[in-house]
């Protein structure tokens, strides 16, 4: 239909993750030769971003990625050089479930609502990102703030005991990051839902979960290198040898790397404002709250009243509340477990117990290489700390064909998934487990009896060291499972439930982050029950796969055959 000249068409977009229904009113002018057709060209563009403009959107998803990596690889092994034992070392990593219990969801509440000039997402994650920048600066100098605050002036080659000092700056230094990961992950997958349209959803976790990729192959590569204090030796001193001048080096290049990757998302993630004051509630009225021009189409900020929309009335509405502190949130979650269909429950067990079977190897995965297959020791004489640092790079090294294996299977997800159905996916991914998991018991067993028959301080042998690598590789598919098919299989078993998909994700996040903290307070003394090292922990691992691929073949109900993936999560 051809309009006349002046003639304003508006066309409602959702801004998404709000009470109400914030939406962004497109108006374009239509002039006299102008046809319906152009109208929905401009339609079109308004609505969906340039892939361009997504995939540089998207960037600080890698920045993130190379620091978890880093994380993940170089410091359990780190801060046993402080003189923390084993068996104590897995305390520092309580901090991650706690603040994804609790800081995340408050973060996305806040973000929700923040009426900063420069967009919801982007503050928080400006935010975020400099906490990480100085957490991990914190971590890399922990050593040498330690001595200036009064450690031992004996060098650290020499010195064996705890440097108290140094190890209380890096646990600092280390929740801070934890907190910091977790500020920022949030607000970054929903600034992803807010650019994206409709039809590109897919697309959008996809480009999401390559920066994730990329970002994960840097941070192991560099991990990996090890020798990153020999291209930089200024960054070693006295109570910094050569493996805390390789991690300070390795974090300071994550800095750099994250700086890049947060300016170019800052840069192109084009946001439009929250506006900071309430409409006034008049029923099925939209009211106008702020106006602009991009592109040459005329933006116009309404809110439109959902809850008149529904036929609710204004007496519940006045009742309902808006949760946004950190108690109240962890209240809700728990006290929604109700209202969740029969079936989740089930769904809540087996991710329960996939988790207990996955934190043992984040937290322990290049200690076990350095200990258990390199008989190396953080702690011991200056032999035995070299063959424990070639242990943790080929740990590294491993993480890094995880990562590889993991983005390649993540592609096969989808046709497994309508071939045999996603409860069948997800109970062969826990058997995957199972068996690498034991497969490690194996490994170690082989590499003790080389170290017994009098092979003491010498490397493991070639089949021993192929192997381990190979069990790191492996995991890289099962670990691709854990990441999409829960969620979807989630979104699937909660769609008609009356809590609302995004309750029932929160509560899901409980089975993940209560296994975590179970991983964090007692593998390191479990460990030390069987006279240390990683090789029980990894067994109870083993065996919480197992109990949780026959429980998702018992339990979980039976889904239908398509898959949509809901992509990644970080760390």
């Amino acid at each position: 239909m051809a309009g006349k000249s002046g003639e304003s068409v508006s066309i409602s977009v959702p801004y998404r993750n709000l009470r109400k229904d914030v939406e962004v009113e497109m108006v374009t002018t239509k002039h006299g030769n102008e046809n319906a057709s152009s109208s929905a060209d401009d339609a079109a563009v308004a609505k969906d971003c340039s892939l361009v403009t997504l995939v540089l959107s998207c960037t600080v998803a890698a920045g993130v990625q190379f620091g978890w990596a880093l994380q993940l690889s170089l410091l359990t092994p780190y801060i046993q050089t402080l003189g923390i034992s084993h068996a104590f070392s897995s305390f520092i990593w309580l901090c991650g479930p706690i603040t994804g219990l609790v800081v995340q969801p408050c973060v996305g509440i806040w973000s929700d609502k923040c009426t900063s000039k420069y967009g919801r997402r982007r503050p928080f994650i400006l935010v975020g990102s400099l906490m990480i920048s100085i957490a991990v600066i914190i971590i890399g100098f922990s050593a040498d703030i330690g001595y200036l605050l009064g450690d031992t002036k004996e060098h650290c080659s020499t010195f064996k005991g705890t440097r108290t000092r140094a190890a209380f700056v890096f646990i600092i230094g280390f929740w801070l990051l934890d907190l910091a990961n977790n500020t920022v992950q949030g607000p970054a997958r929903a600034l992803l839902a807010d650019l994206s349209g409709p039809d590109q959803r897919n697309t959008a976790n996809a480009v999401f979960c390559l920066w994730m990729a990329i970002g994960n192959i840097l941070g192991f590569s560099a991990g990996a290198s090890g020798r990153w204090q020999e291209w930089f030796p200024f960054l070693t001193s006295t109570a910094c040898c050569a493996a805390c001048g390789n991690l300070k080096a390795a974090f300071l290049l994550a800095v750099v790397f994250l700086t890049i990757c947060t300016l170019v998302t800052i840069y192109f993630a084009e946001e439009i404002p929250l506006a900071s004051n309430n409409p006034t509630r008049t029923s099925g009225l939209e009211h106008s709250k702020s106006n602009g021009t991009a592109n040459g189409i005329k933006y116009e900020r309404v809110e439109r009243d959902t809850d008149v929309q529904l036929g609710k009335s204004n007496n519940e509405h006045q009742d309902e509340t808006y949760i946004d502190n950190p108690g109240s949130v962890l209240v809700n979650l728990l006290t929604s477990l109700r209202q969740l269909p029969p079936d989740m429950h089930s769904v809540l067990i087996v991710m329960a117990l996939t988790w207990l079977s996955w934190f043992p190897f984040f937290l322990f995965d290049t200690d076990w290489m350095g200990r258990e297959v390199y008989h190396g020791n953080p702690t011991g004489e200056s032999l035995l700390v070299k063959l424990y640092g070639q242990g943790v790079r080929e740990g590294a090294f491993g993480l890094l064909l995880n990562s590889v294996v993991l983005g390649f299977s993540s592609f096969l997800i989808e046709p497994m998934c309508q071939r045999m159905g996603a409860r069948a996916v997800w109970a062969l991914s826990n058997f995957t487990v199972f068996a690498c998991m034991a497969g490690t018991a194996v490994i170690s067993l082989m590499s003790l009896k080389d170290n017994s028959e009098g092979n003491e301080h010498i490397l493991p042998n070639e089949t021993t060291r192929t192997a381990a690598v190979i069990v790191f590789a492996l995991l890289g598919f099962p670990l691709a499972i854990t990441y999409s098919v829960p969620f979807s299989v989630t979104a699937e078993v909660t769609a008609d439930s009356g809590g609302g998909q995004g309750l029932a994700i929160g509560v899901l996040n409980l089975a993940i982050v209560i296994p975590q903290m179970i991983v964090s307070l007692g593998a390191g003394p479990w460990d030390a029950l069987f006279g240390g090292g990683n090789l029980p922990a990894f067994v109870l691992a083993s065996v919480a796969a197992f109990a949780a691929g026959v429980i998702a073949l018992r339990s979980l109900p039976t889904l239908s055959s398509s898959f949509k993936s809901t992509g990644f999560h970080i760390g």
